[in-house]
């Protein structure tokens, strides 16, 4: 692991003030970017993403020469990751101990971490809480995350490795760090950003590079699905065996599609 804080490149000692916002209100944003075989992917899209979440939050915009510099830092200092996770943190800074910020100046901190390779099926469980598509943050990816550590504890209590939550109305809206896609009948959908899901970059490019409609979708025809998958930054297209107590067919035929054309596409451009 290596750190980039603030500009300066660090080992896993390296800190941050107890006072900065991120850590006593969750005050800031991020991005989780892949690496594999030392190389990282899609970081535009990343970047461009982040600089939307900090300017949606109300944060200055970052900046993005600035994290570049960053990503190229430590990805030189750590080249002999196979597989594993960039992540960019940006936050509020050294705030006073309320929700108001401060004015010291936003914290930059990109660090690297080698992790094992998702399975390439997986089960996920709906959960008793929801997405409110209509919050301040809906939309964002905020590091305001305790509801996402709860649920993903709840789905693991359960024998299941992501949490499926419904928006306020009843319809299908994302997992903790996952996007879902369902076939019906043949056509793969997803549910739609103002559902209060993520724009997921993975998410971006399966519907760039193999199709697929957006659309709500209630919660309760996730049952009556031919195909279910998951898509992230670290799962890429990871086919779905188990919702709850029912039992699905995985990778199906249209799922393991996806999962060709994205593996040869990402390849090909690791920049798209």
């Amino acid at each position: 692991m290596r750190i980039w804080l603030n500009g300066a490149l660090l080992d896993d000692q390296a800190t941050v003030s107890p006072l900065d916002h991120g850590l006593t209100t969750g005050d800031g944003v991020f991005e989780t970017i892949k690496i594999e075989d030392g190389r990282p992917f899609a970081v535009r899209r990343h970047l461009e993403r982040l600089v939307r979440s900090a300017v949606g939050l109300g944060l200055p915009a970052p900046d993005v020469a600035q994290l570049e510099e960053g990503i190229a830092a430590v990805v030189a200092a750590d080249p002999g990751i196979t597989f594993g996770r960039l992540r960019i943190t940006y936050t509020g800074g050294v705030s006073p101990l309320s929700s108001d910020r401060g004015t010291s100046g936003s914290t930059v901190l990109v660090a690297t971490q080698e992790i094992k390779r998702p399975s390439p099926t997986s089960a996920i469980v709906t959960v008793p809480w929801v997405r409110n598509e209509r919050s301040a943050v809906a939309g964002l990816k905020t590091t305001s995350y305790a509801e996402n550590v709860r649920a993903l504890a709840y789905a693991k209590e359960r024998g299941s490795s992501e949490a499926i939550f419904a928006n306020t109305v009843g319809n299908l809206c994302e997992g903790t760090g996952s996007n879902i896609f369902c076939v019906f009948d043949g056509r793969l959908v997803t549910p739609t950003i103002e559902s209060g899901a993520l724009a997921g970059v993975t998410r971006a490019l399966v519907l760039e590079w193999f199709g697929g409609v957006e659309h709500d979708v209630p919660l309760e025809q996730l049952y009556a699905a031919e195909e279910i998958f998951l898509t992230s930054t670290t799962r890429d297209v990871q086919g779905i065996r188990r919702v709850d107590t029912h039992e699905l067919a995985a990778p199906g035929t249209i799922t393991a599609q996806v999962a060709k054309i994205f593996r040869e596409r990402s390849a090909e451009d690791l920049n798209p």
